[in-house]
């Protein structure tokens, strides 16, 4: 029986008596959880308070069910849509997440070797460890020797060697220390070796369990639902002033055309007739001001550009999260495999006599023989058909290097030393072909030393001079600032006795350069979204010099106040400190995970919209608190969990398609508010006018039933389908606390607003527009041709706020939704002055007053215009 693991008694034992292996999964929201949610939206709590009324006044007799089911519908549609959108995304998300867990792991129970579940795994377990494999629960070494790959919890890029554990050794008061050689950390992954381990900590009780149980802290609103309440809460107070106001002045007009006041207030029947009559249109004026579409719009534009983005590999878990990547003012990312490609590449082979190779293809015939033998015989990877399978990130990229290329007859491999970090170097002896020698691969600093010739591109073997040797030594200085790791390869022409190369002797065949390329797409991106207003801090656990050499590739820093620090200076410094300073932030190297959170927290304080990118679980509470958190595709299940949006592809580029959604779905909200407010504006201030000039009923009850139902809900449909426009990112990110109604649209709303408002006048008081229909003693045809006029300016104005420039047409056919939804508006109003009748006070008109009808609604289209010119001068001085 073997002499680790446990028996099936004893695994039954401490599953009774100290559980499993798997993680308690943070709550999950269900899709009613969901929609309970969304109806906690302010704008929809004010819908159904406007519902409640209208049934209150249907069921007196008083109301319109129309309106009601119309208001009904609105937050139906919009609450669901929304609701699914999101739910729909999660369940994908989860089935990623299902197909990611679906871990087995091999342990020793009753002295065999069983594959188990990875939840299924107790204390005292002995978990077989062999390349490839995650570590599956805090442990120790008992057997073999492993290098890990820890960067998912520290984020250290370098490998960390893991020794047998002595017998005494214990696990210790709890202190993380992932530097410590016997200790094994769920979440790393082994790189090289083989080895036992005991299970020490399981489930919630491991590191990376604690870490997972940090993510149920409560998040703080989106800047879009910040700025959403505020809006709301100006509507609500705008509706019930206009509303009681309008009730007020009806009211008074009709004590005034009634000629006396005491007489008027003292006909109880007569007073309370026209009361009721005035507070249904104050309700609806008050139902009017509010903009149903508006949580339909935004469920809709939301929809859809989260199914645009989905094709460039952004998965969008949370609503909110798109949303508030639109307002980014400051973005802490990643660097491996987010900025840079995440894996090295060799970028260089320089010789002895410093000549500089930029690929395999080209190095001269012996040089290519010697490089391929090092990289498929001098390896603990293994090797099949002349081509490397697994091997760590080193010995991957030096197989991508050699790529397809094969000899024709392979040498033997007599004898291989592995690489230790001792001697930092491996070396192999090999044979065939009539040959023998061996070949070397390792530090630069520590082989050179040793060689006293080098191969030349003719394949004859020069001496290697000591200026010779400080010539290659100040080339790799200058390759080590960019970030560029060496590795000497050499042979050596006799037999070598013992496990070490001798001190002198060797024969250089190249120096290799090793980096993790920054990605081409990623400079773009990156001066893209810096062009954006958002200040991007690389954040990394490489050290200084490596950092500020990506940092200066990528093109994060590029002037000299541009601060870098590491984790030790950060920690030196104060909050205050922090906080003065941040703002000049764009490296910080040696980072650990208390880092990102702490940076996050200070960047909140300061009222900054904070993005956050991760793929470990040392990531996860960073994310998790962050406005909106970036998690990598190919990053651990609790990043992604805690994660607003999932990266796909874990390139930066997409993340600046994020921004850029995320700002799209802004503007066309903030288009659909400037449409609807301006409709708003204009008929409350049109009704609170009328009395007191003489109009009775500019717009009747029925009319602004059909205004309110189909101008919002097809408008909502109009600016849902807006492009996203590269333009977009040139734009400054909207300050946290900022209202969502800009000066610039004030100023739309107000001289929209006002211009309907003097049309409606214009039709009703001037002799002049009256005489431009034919006459009729109730002004019937007048009237007609204000409410289509009315219409008209709405859909004409449309085109106005969906543009900031004077090309109306502008990426229309981006959009081609708009113009359908706006031809139908169009056609159900012709097709109403036929048969609206006596129900919305219309008539049919001929040619000539459609033709003054389509003038009169165009019109606003010209005022806009010079509105637009007038600001654009404004701005240019």
């Amino acid at each position: 029986m073997n002499k680790f693991g446990l028996t099936t008694e004893e695994a039954s034992k401490a599953l009774s008596e100290q559980g499993n292996n798997a993680l308690t999964q943070p709550p999950r929201e269900t899709f009613w959880d969901k929609l309970w949610e969304n109806f906690k939206d302010p704008i929809i709590r004010i819908l159904i308070l406007a519902l409640l009324v209208n049934v209150v006044f249907v069921y007196m007799g008083h109301g319109d069910w129309i309106e009601t089911m119309g208001i009904f519908l609105a937050i139906i549609l919009a609450t669901f849509v929304s609701t699914y959108s999101e739910y729909s995304n999660e369940n994908a998300f989860q089935k990623l997440q299902e197909e990611a867990s679906r871990i087995r792991c091999k342990v020793w129970r009753d002295g065999e070797p069983v594959e188990l579940h990875i939840d299924d795994i107790v204390v005292g377990d002995a978990v077989i460890l062999e390349a490839g494999d995650k570590v599956p629960v805090d442990g120790i070494l008992l057997d073999g020797d492993v290098k890990l790959d820890q960067a998912a919890l520290n984020g250290e890029s370098k490998e960390a060697h893991k020794l047998i554990a002595p017998p005494d050794f214990t696990w210790g008061d709890g202190t993380i220390d992932f530097l410590d050689e016997h200790k094994l950390f769920r979440g790393s992954v082994v790189v090289e070796g083989q080895g036992i381990m005991q299970a020490v900590k399981i489930g919630d009780s491991s590191i990376y369990g604690q870490l997972t149980q940090e993510l149920k802290d409560d998040e703080r609103d989106s800047p879009l639902k910040l700025k959403l309440k505020g809006l709301a809460h100006h509507i609500s107070q705008f509706g019930y002033a206009g509303g009681v106001l309008i009730a007020l002045a009806v009211m008074l007009h009709k004590a005034y055309l009634y000629g006396d006041f005491g007489a008027y207030f003292a006909n109880t029947p007569l007073l309370l007739s026209d009361l009721v009559q005035a507070v249904i249109l104050g309700i609806i004026i008050i139902v009017m001001a509010v903009p149903e579409g508006l949580p339909l719009m935004i469920a809709i534009v939301s929809s859809l550009n989260m199914k645009k983005m989905l094709c460039d590999n952004v998965l969008v878990r949370k609503l909110v999260g798109i949303e508030t990547a639109g307002s980014l003012n400051l973005l802490f990312t990643d660097k491996t495999g987010t900025i840079t490609k995440g894996k090295l590449e060799v970028v260089r082979f320089i010789t002895g006599d410093r000549q500089e190779y930029p690929a395999f293809d080209v190095l001269p015939a012996k040089l290519k023989a010697f490089t391929y033998q090092n990289v498929v015989l001098n390896t603990s990877a293994a090797v099949s058909d002349g081509a490397m399978v697994g091997g760590n990130m080193t010995e991957r990229a030096l197989s991508n290097y050699v790529g397809s290329y094969r000899m024709e007859e392979m040498l033997h491999r007599d004898k291989f030393i592995p690489f230790n970090s001792a001697n930092k170097y491996s070396w192999a002896a090999v044979s065939g072909n009539g040959e023998r020698y061996c070949l070397a691969k390792g530090a630069p600093e520590k082989l050179i030393l040793q060689t006293s010739h080098y191969w030349d591109a003719e394949g004859n073997r020069q001496p290697l001079t000591e200026e010779m040797k400080k010539t290659l030594d100040d080339r790799m200085l200058e390759l080590a600032a960019d970030a560029i790791r060496m590795l000497a390869l050499c042979t050596y022409e006799s037999d070598i006795e013992g496990d070490e190369l001798p001190a002198d002797g060797l024969t250089l065949v190249g120096i290799l350069g090793i980096r993790d390329e920054v990605r081409p797409e990623a400079i773009e991106a990156i001066a893209e979204v810096q062009d954006a207003g958002v200040q991007i801090v690389m954040i990394t656990g490489d050290r200084r010099e490596t950092a500020v050499a990506i940092a200066k590739d990528a093109g994060l820093l590029q002037r000299p106040n541009e601060l870098v620090w590491t984790s030790a200076e950060l920690a030196e410094m104060s909050d205050e400190q922090v906080k003065l300073e941040l703002h000049k932030l764009r490296v910080v190297a040696r980072a650990l995970p208390m880092d990102k959170s702490r940076l996050v927290r200070l960047a909140q304080e300061m009222n900054l919209v904070v993005g956050m990118t991760g793929d470990g679980v040392n990531d996860s509470p960073a994310l998790k608190k962050a406005d909106v958190g970036f998690a990598m595709g190919s990053g651990t299940e609790v990043a992604k969990e805690a994660g607003d949006i999932v990266i796909l592809d874990d390139n930066f580029l997409s993340i600046k398609q994020a921004i850029l959604y995320g700002r799209t779905i802004y503007n066309s909200i903030c288009k659909f508010i400037v449409f609807q407010l301006t409709i708003n504006f204009s008929a409350v201030a049109i009704n609170f006018i009328a009395p007191f000039i003489g109009i009775d009923k500019p717009l009747t009850i029925t009319q602004i039933l059909w205004i309110n139902l189909v101008m919002d809900t097809l408008a909502a449909l109009a600016f849902g389908g807006e492009p996203a426009l590269e333009k977009y990112l040139r734009e400054k990110p909207k300050d946290r606390s900022a209202p969502i109604v800009s000066k610039k649209m004030l100023s739309t709303i107000t001289m929209g607003g006002v211009y309907m408002t003097f049309i409606a006048i214009l039709f009703y008081k001037s002799s002049y527009v009256d005489h431009l229909f034919r006459n009729a003693p109730d002004h019937i045809y007048t009237y007609t041709g204000f409410f289509c006029t009315y219409i008209f300016m709405a859909v004409a104005n449309g085109f106005n706020v969906r543009v900031s420039g004077l090309n109306l047409l502008e990426h229309i056919d981006k959009n081609k939704g708009f113009l359908n939804v706006m031809a139908l508006i169009v056609a159900i109003q012709v097709l109403l002055t036929y048969v609206g009748g006596r129900i919305l006070r219309t008539t049919p008109l001929n040619l000539h007053e459609w033709s003054v009808v389509v003038l009169f609604g165009l019109s606003i289209i010209v005022v806009d215009l010079l509105r637009k010119s007038v600001c654009q001068m404004l701005e240019k001085k």
